[in-house]
């Protein structure tokens, strides 16, 4: 996995003309941005922030689908019960 990783990093900034370095700085951004939005939503489905305050963090969008993607479950969830 290690090997595999490095050899993505190393072709990635070959092709981009960027040093090893920028490469995994722009990878760690990326990876902490998505964690920090699942951190956000999570706690905003649970009750744990209100809905102006994860907007204001992770935008109406994603807000909106995180709703979305709920209400779909749980319309699963009761169709799966009253079957």
């Amino acid at each position: 996995m290690a090997a595999e990783i490095s050899d993505r990093v190393r072709e990635i900034a070959e092709a981009r003309g960027l040093p090893e370095s920028e490469v995994f700085e722009r990878a760690l951004e990326r990876g902490l941005e998505g964690l920090w939005e699942d951190l956000v939503l999570a706690r905003y489905l649970d009750g744990e922030l209100d809905r102006e305050e994860a907007i204001d963090r992770v935008g109406r969008t994603k807000v909106e689908r995180a709703e979305r993607e709920r209400g779909v479950v749980e319309k699963d969830v009761d169709w799966g019960l009253n079957a």
